[in-house]
């Protein structure tokens, strides 16, 4: 398959999702729709690193760029952090003096507030849709519309993604990525393992894989987020996709039986996780696949910068989480859109949105995907010519899903997610035991944040 024309075709086929009135409300996504939102923040820790303008951007024509730039990088991460090297080593530039601020990834996340309400960096990494309409409707984020009037390659839906309550653009889509079950076929080949299509075939394999010395479900929840994301998975399996939705939305009840039977379910799938998981961070159980002494992981496609560029990271794939209710089926999918946006007060403006304007180019994104090939660029001119086995499966994933969502702390309010969420979740893989108090106490603090 030809990659330019497809993903082209593709992002072509994308139907723009609603954003509300108020800007922080959900949106439908229907056949073939980007849901963008939030997923980390930033911290005070970059606070020292930016300055701050006596004005917000107004999203003015950009005036002549010079000087230094100052850009906020979540990515952390061996891989990513050495393919943003590569992206802004690509900013050909003598002009402007890009100076990267790269902070840990959870410390990015849990202080974003802090970050952007002290003296945040000109650009920085975020994420589409709901959490970047938040913080562009407090206004901790800066108008980039003249930028996007420059932006080609970007489709109506991912510029829909980009825009705030207002109709301006705030955001510049860079890349993507699906969730789903990864496992290494070599090991599945070896065992004789299918992979599972229902969930009683996934217990069974499970249990197939613990008789063989293996922790079937690899797991680690130790920075709060990753388990978020097998909710997800259950509840759009079990109640699907405008149930999940709403309840991100705070428009259906916690403590009702829907999700009470997302919890029971997943109760009934613990014993196949690796145990003691709030001890373990995400990359350190994605270490357990690429060393086969775990048969699946649940996760975004980044898991792959855990495996080695060339065979190691070919021997990774993918399938849908299996079908719980075949009146629902697997059509509702996790794909969230990462990318940049600009500070509300930038100290350089001129020179962030010349940045930004050269992140939202296909060539720009090809320069990253060369060292990171666990994600998909967001522009359909990026040359992909070069995807790998994974990527194009991706690719046609997303393209077939009915429905497509964010991730949990992508998809609901921020202080929700962060206040209420993570810590419910991490109580629930503690204690299993006690569902009803768990989505009680869940319902009550949710009536309280999103009355507020």
């Amino acid at each position: 398959m030809s990659r330019p024309s497809s993903e082209a075709a593709y992002l072509a086929g994308l139907v723009p999702a609603s954003v509300s009135a108020t800007g922080i409300g959900r949106r439908s996504l229907l056949k073939g729709a980007f849901a963008g939102a939030g997923l980390l923040g930033a911290t005070g820790l970059l606070a020292a690193c930016g300055g701050g303008s006596s004005t917000p951007s107004t999203g003015a024509a950009p005036a002549a760029a010079s000087g230094t730039l100052t850009f906020g990088s979540n990515q952390s991460d061996a891989v990513p952090k050495k393919a943003y090297e590569a992206l802004v080593a690509g900013f050909n530039d003598p002009a402007i003096q890009v100076k990267t601020n790269t902070i840990d990834h959870n410390t990015f996340q849990e202080n974003i507030n802090n970050y952007l309400q002290g003296q945040p960096d000109d650009v920085f990494t975020w994420f589409a849709g709901y959490r970047m309409q938040f913080f562009a409707q407090q206004g901790l984020a800066g108008d980039i519309s003249d930028v996007w009037s420059g932006i080609s390659g970007a489709t109506d839906a991912l510029k829909k993604q980009s825009t705030g309550a207002d109709g301006k653009q705030y955001f510049v889509p860079f890349d993507y990525y699906p969730w789903a079950v990864y496992y290494r076929p070599s090991l599945f080949a070896a065992k004789g393992y299918t992979a599972p299509k229902t969930l009683d075939e996934l217990v069974a394999l499970s249990t197939k894989m613990q008789a063989d010395g293996l922790a079937p479900i690899a797991f680690g929840d130790k920075d709060g987020w990753p388990a978020m994301g097998t909710f997800d998975q259950l509840n759009l399996r079990i109640n699907g996709y405008q149930f999940h939705v709403d309840l991100m939305a705070g428009k259906q009840a916690w403590d009702s039986a829907k999700v009470k039977t997302v919890f029971d379910t997943w109760k009934r799938l613990l014993p196949y996780h690796q145990p003691d998981a709030l001890g373990r961070t995400w990359q350190e159980a994605a270490q357990t696949l690429q060393q086969k002494k775990a048969g699946m992981y649940v996760l975004g496609m980044f898991l792959g910068q855990q495996f080695t560029e060339g065979a190691d990271r070919d021997d990774l794939d993918f399938f849908p989480f299996p079908e719980i209710d075949s009146t629902i089926g697997t059509d509702a999918i996790e794909a969230p859109i990462d990318g940049f946006m600009m500070a509300a007060r930038p100290k350089n403006e001129a020179a962030a949105k010349k940045f930004l304007g050269y992140l939202a180019t296909g060539p720009a994104q090809a320069t990253y995907l060369k060292s990171d090939s666990t994600v998909v660029a967001a522009s359909s001119s990026a040359d992909t010519s070069g995807y790998t086995k994974l990527q194009k499966k991706a690719v046609d994933y997303i393209k077939g899903a009915k429905s497509i969502a964010q991730f949990m702390d992508r998809d609901t309010r921020p202080d929700f997610a962060s206040t209420v969420m993570i810590p419910a979740i991490q109580q629930f893989l503690g204690n299993p035991n006690d569902i009803d108090g768990l989505t009680k106490s869940i319902e009550a603090q949710k009536k309280t944040i999103f009355t507020s």
